[in-house]
């Protein structure tokens, strides 16, 4: 058994000593295992308290900050309550914040940070919208240039061009009058190339390929957006969030397939 005692001011791979209270390798590494295991398994309330109790040891892990983070954005997500969404964000944005103090430069502190602010953006008033969507620039953009073979990065990247560059006219107005113009370098273009690519990393999320398939189908590529919907039913649903993209994939093809029969329909008795 692995007990050495490494101090601490510093974070030092995983152990530290916080105000004299020594922690082992062994003690953080478990902890980290057992968070990561219960990540698997989708129990997210659990391996968040794990990745909490880390912390309330060694407050400068960036491994269990940045993955406090996700996880109370994601946790918070579900509530329709806005004011326990709202103190899910803020103890997130506090988790992602510490994270880029620990590594500025770090993939993960950065998605994180860019994740949260997207999020906590829907509940904003709209001035405090479009900041957020200005702030989120730098982190998204970063955390796709320091992990560029990581999926979510990518989704959420595709997901700021095409918010940004589907600003309506208002928020283009105030963009420009208020905020000294519009985030730099959005396009729906981009949009899809980065989306593409999130479900070319990962092409069994069920998220990507709606979003995927929303945007195509926005632009007009609709016999590409019917065979992004067609992978995406043919795969199993495991979170309840899954369930109901899979549900929106279903009826968003079947539309689709309404659409293009009566389309046929009235080509037959054209001619």
């Amino acid at each position: 058994m692995l007990l050495s005692i490494l101090p601490v001011a510093v974070q030092a791979g995983n152990a530290a000593v916080v105000a004299g209270c020594y922690v082992t390798v062994f003690d953080i590494g478990k902890l980290l295992a057992e968070a990561e295991a219960l990540q698997k398994q989708y129990k997210d309330s659990e391996a968040l308290a794990k990745y909490e109790q880390i912390l309330g040891q060694v407050p400068g892990h960036y491994e269990a900050l940045w993955n406090a983070a996700v996880l109370s954005v994601r946790i918070g997500a579900r509530y329709t309550d806005e004011t326990r969404k709202a103190a899910y964000f803020a103890a997130a944005r506090l988790y992602s914040t510490r994270a880029l103090v620990v590594k500025p430069e770090g993939a993960e502190g950065n998605y994180a940070e860019a994740l949260v602010l997207a999020n906590q953006a829907t509940l904003l008033s709209a001035r405090g919208r479009l900041i957020a969507y200005r702030e989120m620039r730098e982190y998204v953009f970063k955390a796709t240039e320091k992990a560029p073979k990581w999926a979510d990065a990518w989704q959420l990247l595709g997901r700021w061009h095409y918010r940004v560059d589907h600003y309506n006219p208002l928020e283009r107005a105030f963009s420009k009058l208020v905020l000294g113009g519009m985030p730099n370098g959005a396009s729906t273009r981009r949009a899809l190339v980065a989306l593409a690519t999130a479900h070319e990393l990962d092409p069994k999320r069920i998220q990507f390929c709606y979003d995927l398939a929303r945007v195509r189908l926005n632009q007009g590529q609709r016999s590409q957006a019917v065979a992004v919907l067609q992978e995406a039913v043919q795969l199993t649903p495991v979170t309840s969030e899954e369930l109901e993209m899979s549900r929106r994939c279903r009826s968003l093809l079947m539309q689709l397939n309404r659409q293009m029969l009566r389309q046929l329909h009235r080509k037959i008795k054209a001619t």
